[in-house]
């Protein structure tokens, strides 16, 4: 009986080790056969016109800026603005003591009609003169005298016109004005203040903001290249009135409106090797401040056949940048490209690439070079490729556990 009992014992251990080469053999199965073309996505690429936009740094800077002094000596009596304000060309912004201005002007007014009386005098006197000289009734010295004092007196009547002239300027100074529409700063004296002694003093600054100036620095080779890639044909000029300007401001926001290049320097500063460019952004809102550090995005030029890449197709290591690329055949092939100019999510490639080329974007960590793939247009915003392959995989390890998990049950 017990013999009976070991020979069925024998013959279901052999059963199961049987079982478990036949589910181990289908197993592998799947593994000795061809694994399927990986799915991969690509563009096709083609020549577009594209403008070349470069960052550069820049500063911000008024269009206008007055600063306002007093032109007058004397003491404040008011302020007639609120600091931080808008003020227009021509309004009134502080107001001197005109009293010793006003005595100034009058005593120039009275000199003035002395002289025009003295005028008068000499004129008539010398107008009776001119008939008796002729009959010699007076001396001819006696007449040239008197022509004499009436040019002398014309002289004083220029001079006290002159004077009295001053003396209105000076009385009108007295009375402060912003010669431009901008806004104001801080007041730099305050009522009470004796100003314009001996030099001028300076009472505020007027800015004007709207539209505003950025200056920007470049370097002097990247003009170079922009110049000679221009004239070898490769580039266009995307014009002095053309070219467009979006400005980045420090926390990272862009600006939404854009500006206009106004000129490039004639020199290179000997220090930086930079020379300085203007733009000009409107600024209806006042949120942009002079001195404020901003980034400028300028287009300088036109690639009027640029071929690009999305930046994630492009590999990199120590030998340079590469693509993926889809042969008639559907097979992979690497193909060394010169990238070396990023254009927003793009590469621009100016070397390696034709018209028509495929080129992998997505799926580039499931091929290698010389396999077939399944290949479809990629759409930016769609998910990665799947294949079938790790499904078929992971269901081969599950039919293996449960078959393993049988035989060691019929074992028992």
């Amino acid at each position: 009986m017990n013999s009976v009992s070991s020979i069925s014992r024998l013959t279901r251990i052999t059963l199961a080790i049987a079982l478990l080469s036949a589910v181990a053999a289908c197993g592998k199965k799947p593994e000795a056969q061809a694994q399927p073309p990986a799915g991969v996505s690509f563009i096709t690429i083609a020549p577009e016109r594209l403008a070349l936009t470069t960052e550069l740094p820049g500063r911000l800077e008024a269009t206008r800026i007055a600063q306002i002094g007093a032109r007058a000596a004397g003491i404040v009596l008011k302020r007639n603005f609120r600091e931080g304000s808008d003020v227009k060309a021509g309004q009134t912004l502080y107001q001197i003591d005109p009293a010793p201005l006003q005595a100034a002007y009058d005593s120039a007014q009275a000199t003035l009609a002395k002289a025009e009386a003295n005028l008068t005098t000499a004129t008539l006197k010398a107008q009776r003169y001119k008939p008796l000289v002729d009959v010699n009734a007076v001396s001819k010295q006696d007449y040239d005298d008197t022509v004499a004092t009436q040019k002398q007196a014309a002289a004083d009547v220029a001079s006290a016109k002159a004077a009295r002239q001053t003396a209105s300027l000076n009385l009108g100074y007295a009375t402060v004005t912003s010669p431009i529409s901008g806004r104001i700063g801080k007041a730099l004296v305050t009522e009470g203040a004796l100003v314009g002694q001996g030099e001028v003093t300076q009472l505020a600054v007027v800015q004007q903001i709207d539209p505003i100036y950025v200056n920007l620095t470049q370097s002097s080779t990247d003009i170079l290249k922009l110049q000679q890639a221009m004239k070898s044909g490769q580039l266009e000029s995307a014009g002095a009135g053309q070219a467009k300007v979006t400005l980045v401001t420090e926390d990272g926001r862009t600006y939404p409106q854009s500006g206009k290049l106004l000129f490039s320097d004639l020199t290179v500063d000997a220090n930086t090797g930079s020379v300085t460019l203007r733009a000009e952004f409107p600024n209806p809102d006042r949120s942009l401040l002079p001195g404020m550090y901003v980034r400028a995005r300028l287009e300088q030029a036109v690639n009027a056949s640029a071929l690009t890449v999305p930046q994630q197709a492009v590999q990199r290591d120590l030998n340079g940048a590469s693509v993926f690329v889809i042969g008639a055949d559907n097979k992979v092939a690497v193909r060394p490209v010169t990238a070396d100019v990023a254009q927003g999510d793009k590469w621009i490639v100016s070397q390696g690439l034709k018209a028509g080329d495929k080129v992998i974007v997505d799926g580039l960590q499931k091929v290698k070079p010389g396999a077939p793939v399944n290949p479809s247009p990629w759409k930016p915003n769609a998910a990665p490729a799947a294949t079938a392959a790790p499904a078929a995989a992971a269901g081969a390890s599950a039919s293996t556990a449960a078959a393993a998990s049988a035989a060691t049950s019929t074992a028992k």
